[in-house]
């Protein structure tokens, strides 16, 4: 009796862990016409989506989630070939033999047996609409003179769950192509420098095309209370603080 119940002690403290490891991260849950839309709030540019059963994926890295302890994913998206969006060991950890994994150019070069998906592409994958949008730098360089982000080689997403279109812009700054979307329930904008935006080119992109809900993500050491500020006239807009640093 003494051994089973140090057994069963075990096993509820094994269990215990593994929940605490997945209820540390924030989690909003967005209703869809095809059922709740659950975001876990990973950190930096890394997110997971839950939808039904299908579980996806954004840009994981080991460094900010233990991946044995986070269910495997069904979808995989990869933004770009950068080592804070693309670890081979967290997507080898998350990867099942029928999981879809969606890659740019780039990142296949390192990432083996996925999907590519180019600028202005649209996918399918279980249902889910995947739009692949430019996401490039247009100001801000590196010392040499170039972007930090190229044009032409790193995609932002828009996920569409039901009647809910879901974008995720990776590393970019207020591009026209991002100007001109529409019909953006959320939104994930990057915030950091020098190497995404400026608040205030959140705020001029979010202006243009009005997401419902905009969460800034990957914003490093910026305030996020700028963006706040800036968009504060803005009533069909909004913006969500998540510790997404």
């Amino acid at each position: 009796m003494m051994k089973l119940g140090v057994l069963m002690l075990f096993v509820v403290f094994g269990l215990a862990n593994v929940a605490n490891a997945q209820e540390q991260f924030e989690k909003d849950v967005l209703p869809t016409s095809a059922g709740d839309l659950e975001i876990t709030f990973i950190g930096h540019g890394t997110l997971m989506f839950t939808f039904g059963e299908k579980v996806i994926h954004v840009d994981p890295v080991g460094n900010l989630a233990d991946y044995a302890k986070l269910p495997q994913a069904d979808l995989i998206l990869i933004t770009h070939e950068h080592g804070d969006h693309l670890d081979p060991k967290a997507i080898a950890q998350l990867r099942k033999a029928d999981t879809t994994v969606i890659l740019t150019e780039a990142s296949a070069q390192t990432i083996k047996d996925g999907v590519i998906m180019r600028n202005g592409d649209v996918q399918t994958v279980d249902e889910i609409s995947i739009e692949a949008v430019p996401a490039y730098n247009l100001e801000h360089k590196r010392d040499n003179g170039q972007p930090f982000h190229p044009k032409g080689v790193g995609n932002g997403y828009i996920l569409t769950f039901g009647d809910t279109r879901v974008y995720v812009a990776a590393d970019t700054e207020n591009t026209p192509e991002m100007k001109a979307l529409a019909n953006i329930d959320c939104a994930f904008l990057p915030m950091n420098l020098p190497y995404t935006m400026t608040p205030e080119m959140v705020a001029d992109a979010a202006k243009a095309f009005k997401p419902a809900i905009l969460y800034p993500y990957h914003y490093g050491d910026t305030d996020p209370a700028k963006l706040v500020e800036l968009l504060k006239d803005e009533s069909e807009i909004e913006v969500r603080i998540r510790n997404m640093q």
